[in-house]
């Protein structure tokens, strides 16, 4: 089995009354993509933040390849951790190019141009667009520059806090495929949030389910259709697979 890239130990966190997580404990192999589901409120985005030190939990720990991330500069982690935000999050004042190339800056890397270039032919859009304003793209144009974004420092890790969720269904359906893809050619380790059962399903390898704050399934793709996971992760397969049955009916 690949060693774990990543190491989340007894996690808690609360804002006020309300526990976030508790007690929240994993392992994350290499090259492995991994779909964190759940209700709006389980803990997703706030564990998922966990891991760069957006959010800094109350108690346990995270280690990324070995090193606690409390213990290392935001911005040397970030560098080594691509993340995707739901809400796109580019700079509205900055161009396309500026905005995948913000990473590199900070890295101090002078030649930007050529790997600006290279990452929005990788996610499918025209080298020439790095001029363009956000403002004038479309929302699936704009989050493929953030997923660019993501991946111009070369991570290891890369997290997504349901990156495709505004998107319409084609586009959705396209990009996530996409997505994959440099997964896999890039050899990644990727951890996406979703609400969506049916695109953590086919996207991810291990889809872990959560509910008020913790892990309550552990589960491939293949496990869950089959009926594994427990009663909360049923519940999530049921709505994908009652979907399917209805377009069926209506094909007869």
């Amino acid at each position: 089995m690949p060693e774990p890239i990543l190491e989340l130990r007894d996690l808690a966190k609360s804002y006020g009354a309300v526990e976030a997580l508790r007690g929240v404990s994993l392992d994350v192999a290499e090259g492995s993509f991994v779909a964190l589901v759940g209700a709006s409120g389980s803990g997703k985005s706030t564990l998922l933040k966990t891991v760069n030190a957006l959010v800094v939990p109350g108690t346990g720990s995270v280690s990324f390849e070995g090193e606690d991330v409390a213990a290392l500069p935001g911005p040397a982690l970030r560098r080594r951790i691509g993340y995707v935000f739901q809400a796109i999050g580019l700079f509205p004042h900055m161009s396309v190019g500026e905005n995948v190339g913000i990473g590199l800056k900070l890295a101090g890397e002078r030649n930007r141009a050529a790997r600006i270039a290279e990452m929005l032919e990788l996610v499918e859009l025209d080298p020439a667009m790095a001029s363009r304003m956000p403002s004038e793209l479309s929302g699936g144009q704009r989050q493929r520059v953030g997923v660019a974004r993501a991946l111009a420092p070369q991570p290891d890790l890369l997290l997504m806090d349901e990156p495709f969720g505004a998107l319409d269904p084609v586009t959705r359906d396209s990009l996530g495929e996409r997505v994959r893809e440099l997964h896999k050619r890039l050899g990644l380790t990727t951890v996406m949030v979703t609400h969506d059962m049916a695109e953590a399903m086919l996207l991810a390898d291990r889809v872990l389910v959560m509910s008020e704050g913790r892990i309550v399934a552990d589960e491939t793709p293949a496990g869950l259709l089959s009926g594994a996971g427990g009663e909360e992760a049923q519940a999530l397969v049921a709505v994908p697979r009652a979907q399917a049955e209805r377009l069926a009916r209506i094909d007869r």
